[in-house]
């Protein structure tokens, strides 16, 4: 098959053969289209889509697979544990990105067998500065719906039933689907406002912190049922309970406490307008959700008195930064979100103090049983932890721990009960003790009962001295602790201007250990395939990091929607690439990997090489240096095996079958590129 190198002979190639190329992904010759660039795959006709769904799936199963009420099965469905996520190559998408979820099928179609994890960054309506990642409610985002989608199956008309939908064809396709699980809302999310005493709450006056106290949300709550009395008129005709101990508990249920305080079912941008009333209502009386915090000590908020640090709103409200009073190097406050408050304070939270002997368990059952009826309703295979690094007590990880531990493990538990092949992938990036979180990283983590976590090998440059020492310690850990960690290629957080240069060579690299290290997992973020080399910053509408929010003035505003990288160099070699791990994935894919040159952490060596361990017939060589071409490469030898032709290089269009010779005690190849990978076959 011939791939094309430039962007606009891609597009020529598909027009020319868009047929056969689809017509090979229909009979199942492949597990992905050849040659079909992301960005030309989300503008396919929704139509067309379809036709070639029916073609791969068959009518019915497609017929099926669009019905709300079925779920189709999950490639997991016969699984009873979850320790197939540690060998399992994820891709991220933030669905802003491409429109919708309809369009995550459409991508999916470029996505191959040996990528077999999709990531769904988060889907509920957003709330400050639209951050994905402070969600407004339980509701998911109305951006997300598909017009095109609702014309060419009109019983399909809400975002709710769309991503139904969409799982149930990713499933069909072979793909296992993950949520991202959120330990913090917006500060005043309607999940705040219906449920003042599941967070914490403080009071302020200008610069000052007047109140902190542990029960200060009954002050919120009653200060809630005066608005709605204020509020009463014939245009609100709901009634409810006066007091806050019926209107705030479980004989009320939450669902009528929503309709009260926002109205009965009205659109998105309504219930905005009757949040914000209540917002400035509480604002007036200076109450306000505590907002998150990250690292060490995480406790102890005082006002940020500059004027940097001050904002005014369209009304006229004067907001505040907050700050830790004595921070440590990573000490950070989110403004935009607000934690739920999980333990009782010692001493009423006079010295922010928190007791974790006493956990407020009516808050531990509300998170777990919402993140249940999600996973439920749209059939998710496994979570993204967001912020699993978040460990408070300062005596660090304790060594025995109960069901109260930590927030995230616990919805893991909890969905693993009914869903035993639900794994939790936990973001962490394997920080030094006490830097991220009081404590040893991996050491909560497997107190978390954390199956996989993200890493930061997306954060080195390929082969530097960082790069090498990290992922030696990364395969020591997966090798003798329960957590394993990832060979993340890209983030969504690290697509942003500021990282560009970790990803100016190396990249063809990254994806070939990725997809052949088969005893370790991998994250990939969408964008990856095609982006671009930036060697000064481009537009932010080429980062998909700027998508997460949607701001439209300052450093980080995008002006208009997200625009895909025209790299068709990098297309073109990890096309190539995707297509041999079609050949030989089947061969490998389930062994454990046997290392014969692993990574030098004193980067004192750049060439790593391994085979299988339990029937070794693939050599995989990598050149780690991204500059320097080495030469004169001696490879231990596998007792019996001699070395074969080269089959496949990152480096080279039609590999030659010269360049390796097996001696006595090693393999010994002539030389190899920058940043190149090599597979070679072994044989008796």
């Amino acid at each position: 098959m011939i791939i094309p190198r430039d962007y606009e002979s891609f597009q020529l190639n598909w027009q020319q053969n868009e047929t056969q190329l689809k017509e090979i992904f229909e009979r199942g010759e492949c597990s992905f289209i050849p040659n079909l660039l992301p960005s030309m795959a989300v503008k396919l006709p929704g139509r067309e889509i379809l036709t070639i769904l029916a073609a791969r799936l068959g009518e019915s199963t497609l017929q099926s697979c669009l019905s709300t009420d079925v779920h189709y099965a999950s490639p997991l469905h016969q699984q009873t544990e979850t320790r197939w996520i540690r060998r399992s190559n994820m891709v991220g998408v933030n669905v802003r990105t491409i429109g919708s979820f309809w369009n995550l099928v459409k991508y999916a179609f470029c996505i191959p067998a040996s990528q077999d994890s999709i990531h769904i960054l988060p889907i509920w309506e957003p709330g400050g500065a639209a951050s994905l990642y402070a969600m407004s409610s339980w509701r998911i985002n109305p951006e997300f719906y598909s017009s095109e989608l609702a014309q060419l199956v009109p019983q399909l008309d809400t975002v709710e039933k769309q991503l139904h939908v969409v799982i149930n064809l990713l499933h069909a396709l072979g793909k296992k689907v993950g949520m991202d699980v959120i330990p913090h809302t917006d500060r005043y999310s309607e999940i705040v406002l219906a449920n003042p005493q599941y967070f914490e709450w403080l009071q302020r006056s200008e610069i000052e912190i007047t109140d902190h106290s542990g029960d200060l949300h009954k002050k919120v709550q009653t200060s809630i049922l005066d608005f709605l009395e204020q509020n009463r008129n014939s245009h609100h005709p709901l009634t409810w309970p006066t007091t806050i101990e019926t209107f705030f508990s479980d004989a009320f249920p939450e669902v009528e406490r929503l309709k009260v305080l926002f109205g009965e079912n009205p659109d998105f941008l309504s219930r905005i307008d009757r949040r914000l009333l209540l917002i400035d209502w509480l604002f007036q009386q200076g109450l306000e959700p505590v907002p998150a915090t990250m690292g060490p000590p995480y406790r102890g908020l005082e006002l940020d008195p500059s004027q940097d640090a001050m904002a005014i709103d369209s009304t006229g409200r004067i907001w505040r930064d907050y700050r830790i009073i004595k921070p440590w190097e990573m000490s950070r406050v989110f403004g935009p979100l607000t934690r739920y408050k999980l333990y009782e304070a010692l001493d009423n939270n006079r010295d922010w103090a928190i007791d974790f002997q006493k956990p407020r368990k009516a808050t531990w059952t509300y998170v777990c049983e919402k993140y249940r009826q999600v996973q439920a309703l749209y059939n998710f295979d496994f979570m993204r932890g967001d912020m699993s690094h978040v460990q408070m007590r300062p005596d660090g990880v304790p060594a025995e721990t109960d069901e109260y531990y930590d927030l995230l493990s616990a919805v893991h538990a909890r969905i693993k009960k009914d869903t035993p092949y639900f794994a939790y992938f936990a973001e962490t990036f394997l920080t030094a003790p006490g830097y991220m979180a009081y404590g040893n990283e991996i050491d909560h983590l497997e107190q978390c009962n954390a199956d996989v976590t993200l890493g930061d090998l997306q954060s080195q440059v390929v082969g530097s001295a960082g790069f090498m020492q990290e992922f030696r310690r990364y395969l020591d850990l997966l090798k003798y602790r329960k957590v394993a960690p990832c060979f993340t290629i890209l983030t969504g957080d690290k697509d942003d201007p500021r990282f560009d240069q970790f990803y100016v060579k190396g990249n063809e690299a990254r994806l070939f250990i990725s997809l052949f290290l088969t005893d370790m997992p991998s994250y990939m973020a969408l964008g990856f395939e095609s982006r671009d080399t930036h060697l000064k910053p481009a537009p932010n509408e080429y980062y998909t990091k700027l998508y997460v929010f949607q701001l439209e003035e300052g450093s980080k505003s995008t002006q208009g929607p997200y625009r895909w990288g025209q790299n068709a160099e990098l297309f073109h070699h990890l096309s190539r690439l995707r297509l041999f791990a079609e050949k030989i994935g089947p061969d490998i894919n389930d062994q454990t990997v046997r290392w014969l040159l692993p990574p030098d952490p004193t980067a004192g060596e750049r060439v790593i090489a391994w085979t299988q361990a339990e029937n070794p017939s693939y050599l995989f060589v990598v050149n780690l240096h991204i500059l320097n071409e080495i030469n004169n490469i001696k490879i231990p030898k596998v007792e019996g095996l001699q070395s074969g032709a080269l089959l496949f290089s990152t480096a080279a269009t039609k590999p030659d079958t010269a360049g390796i010779e097996t001696y006595s005690s090693f393999y010994q190849i002539d030389q190899i590129s920058p940043g190149e990978g090599k597979c070679f076959s072994l044989h008796p």
